[in-house]
């Protein structure tokens, strides 16, 4: 843990369970930030702007503002600046993101005019009708851009089907293959490194996911740590397709993992 100097944070099912705070999640994010460490909130919630993560975070007790969150939602919206300019979108997602997807051109799914299916979070508007619309433009080739590929996520009422489980389907419905612009992507890691000016070697990510948080970081350079809160199983850690660094029964126990100051 020498090397640490900044520290990427999940925050759904690592910080908090539907935005309540988790036992000792805000004194110890505290404890890590007078500690001297740099803090990135890193997450692929879809169903908020960066602003009210910000705002729900802060009410909640956490010392954090929108600078300090990068979201899925934000990160796509870069890559289709530089890799669709111009690009008319069609966007399904559940919760108005748009004030994070600036610059980028939506249209009606209706419109047989669409350049890219954007895929975001999912909830009652991932219907029959708005998947078929999805999977029409797919077939008059559309390209097929997900901002993560989740299959569920935890909340007060147990487990929950996110949009990677509808994703698979029309991946292979429509023969295709989707761009993927948050967690697990690479690209989403060195976002936010290059945001707290460290390298892969210097920075640790902790998350709750074993896949997308922990061993993406881990191909990515940085060290993971697994929290057994929010979304972790037993069995999905047993059958992983890797190792996590560190795992910590919950991120109330990260301050004693880092051990020191990041000035050490």
């Amino acid at each position: 843990m020498a090397s640490v100097r900044a520290v990427l944070i999940d925050i759904d099912g690592v910080l908090t369970m539907s935005w309540e705070p988790l036992p000792g999640a805000v004194a110890a994010l505290r404890e890590v930030r007078e500690a001297g460490f740099g803090v990135a909130l890193v997450t692929n919630t879809t169903s908020r702007t960066r602003a009210s993560i910000a705002s729900v975070l802060e009410g909640a007790g956490f010392d954090v503002s929108a600078p300090d969150i990068l979201t899925a939602p934000a990160v796509t919206a870069a890559y289709l600046a530089e890799r669709c300019p111009g690009a008319r979108c069609m966007l399904l997602n559940s919760g108005d993101i748009t004030e994070d997807l600036a610059g980028v051109t939506l249209v009606d799914g209706e419109s047989e005019d669409v350049d890219v299916v954007v895929l975001g979070g999912a909830g009652p508007e991932f219907g029959y009708a708005a998947l078929n619309q999805a999977f029409a433009h797919l077939q008059r080739g559309a390209r097929l851009v997900a901002m993560h590929r989740n299959l569920y996520w935890r909340t007060d009422d147990g487990l929950q089907l996110d949009s990677g489980a509808f994703l698979a389907g029309l991946e292979k419905a429509a023969r295709t293959e989707a761009e993927v612009t948050g967690k697990p992507s690479p690209a989403f890691f060195e976002a936010a490194l290059a945001r707290l000016g460290v390298g892969a070697e210097e920075a640790l990510m902790v998350g709750d996911d074993i896949e997308s948080d922990v061993l993406a970081a881990q191909r990515a350079g940085l060290t993971g740590v697994l929290v057994k809160t929010g979304k972790y199983l037993p069995e999905t850690h047993r059958s992983a397709s890797g190792t996590p660094d560190h795992v910590i029964e919950s991120f109330a126990d990260l301050p004693a993992l880092l051990g020191g100051s990041a000035d050490q």
